[in-house]
């Protein structure tokens, strides 16, 4: 891969990538069915710079396989404890963690300030001009986004645990 991000880079270009983050040991039962649910709030890490899609478990993948292949079956290991077959939901259904690992992928576009000449328009006389770029540049963002992502998720994993434990708070009275 660091050798593929070099090749890019030495023709004057840059390259996109995919960060995933994985979250475990996230208790069952955080998050909300409706109105904060985990998976929507995950999403919010659309709002970090450079990144063009946020998918949880499968994530698009969905759309090529049955209900039967996608669906998370259930077991009992004999001791009353509930066991997934499988993890396409990514940790997280119905906006409630299931106490699976999370896991989020992040689409991350290319630098966009590249070394090879580009097409523009001169913003003062509106006419068609090239864009030479001659400021420092980072080959592929991937490496900045990723720890943003992990803290992006931890504190929203935090929230919902503060929440929860709020929520528990109240039942107990």
């Amino acid at each position: 891969m660091v050798r593929k991000i070099i090749e890019i880079k030495e023709a004057g270009d840059s390259s996109g990538g995919l960060v995933e983050v994985v979250a475990t040991g996230v208790p069952a039962g955080l998050g909300e069915p409706v109105f904060k649910k985990l998976d929507g709030e995950l999403g919010r890490m659309m709002s970090i710079g450079a990144v063009k899609a946020v998918e949880i478990g499968e994530g698009l993948r969905v759309k090529d396989i049955t209900g039967y292949e996608c669906n998370d079956q259930m077991t009992a290991d004999g001791k009353k404890n509930v066991i997934f077959k499988s993890n396409h939901a990514g940790g997280i259904t119905g906006g409630l963690t299931t106490g699976q690992t999370i896991v989020a992928r992040l689409a991350v576009k290319p630098t966009p300030t590249i070394s090879k000449d580009q097409e523009t328009i001169d913003k003062v006389d509106r006419t068609a001009s090239v864009l030479k770029a001659v400021t420092r540049r980072d080959p592929t963002l991937v490496a900045r986004i990723w720890p943003v992502a992990e803290a992006f998720t931890a504190m929203i994993l935090v929230d919902h645990l503060i929440m929860h434990k709020g929520y528990q708070a109240m039942w107990q009275q």
